[in-house]
């Protein structure tokens, strides 16, 4: 859980981060600083509200608790924060590369029109939406005990590393292009989409709200037992020790949804979702050469109408 809670942490904070000093480094480059404060207000308010949005939803989360199976409710999170976690990855990526000229637009317009208002306000949703989101994925990670993450060792490092990382970022020391970077954290919170997905599939089997063809598609128990018990009880049935600690399976488990005897059915949809995200990826990247070949053809009949 912790691991988990430092990548989306850092993830999201980051961005937060780095949105908010873009914004900030374009004030004061504009000789436009006295506005900072007020882009800071929206970011503290922001926080507070994420603050505040954590402990409503364990309250909700709580009572719904108490009515129906709380088994049920942790499904439903689990398969929701996959989808948003891939949401946010493909976001980032088809907007890291233009996120500074259109945060810049932004304040630009705020500025010619005395919108201090608006300045709080673009500030305050930016930062709200990655503490929502943190919200909502540290329930998927703890099964909604979300105190339980946000006092934890993972996400305080998550906020620290993030800190460090935009203030070397905006110092000039730290070079490495924002799209390239988001790429790389990008893997690590799919691949956290795609265990979380794997565990609601599970946790469906067992709620036997759906079947399996095959309970068992292989079992890795010999080799990476999934928990300390199952390395016991191998050990107890078989007289020899499986060759990994289970200590490390029940890692694996919860940071990429590992199991040491998966149903067809998990091993289906985890690779399925690859494939999806996949195909969605060579759909991007093309529908970007596209687009590239497009403007590139509208110069070339802009310059050959200039010169006839």
């Amino acid at each position: 859980m912790e691991i988990q809670a430092l990548l989306i942490t850092f993830r999201e904070v980051l961005e937060a981060l780095l949105i908010v000093g873009i914004i900030t480094t374009y004030l004061k480059r504009t000789d436009n600083k006295k506005y900072t404060k007020y882009v800071w207000l929206g970011a503290g308010l922001a926080v507070l509200a994420s603050i505040g949005a954590a402990m409503l939803f364990q309250l909700v989360f709580t009572g719904f608790a108490a009515m129906v199976s709380e088994m049920y409710l942790k499904v439903g999170i689990m398969i929701i924060s996959a989808l948003l976690l891939t949401q946010m990855v493909f976001w980032m990526a088809s907007h890291s590369r233009d996120l500074k000229g259109k945060s810049e637009d932004k304040m630009s317009k705020f500025i010619s029109t005395g919108n201090v208002v608006g300045m709080v306000i673009h500030s305050f949703l930016v930062v709200l939406r990655e503490g929502i989101e943190t919200v909502f994925f540290f329930a998927a990670i703890t099964g909604g005990n979300i105190g339980a993450a946000m006092q934890g060792w993972g996400a305080i490092t998550g906020v620290i590393i993030a800190v460090v990382v935009s203030y070397l970022f905006f110092k000039g020391t730290m070079k490495v292009s924002l799209k390239t970077f988001f790429k790389v954290t990008g893997v690590f919170i799919i691949l956290i989409a795609a265990g979380l997905l794997v565990q609601a599939i599970s946790m469906l089997q067992d709620l036997e709200i759906i079947g399996s063809i095959i309970p068992h598609l292989y079992d890795l128990t010999w080799f990476l037992p999934e928990h300390p018990i199952d390395y016991d009880h191998y050990l107890r049935d078989h007289g020899t020790a499986p060759l990994l600690s289970g200590d490390f399976g029940i890692f694996l488990k919860a940071l990429f949804g590992y199991s040491s005897m998966p149903s067809i059915e998990e091993v289906i949809a985890y690779l399925g979702y690859f494939a999806g995200i996949y195909l969605l990826t060579s759909y991007q990247s093309d529908d970007k050469k596209t687009s590239r070949k497009k403007e590139a053809k509208g110069i070339e009949t802009a310059i050959s109408n200039q010169e006839s």
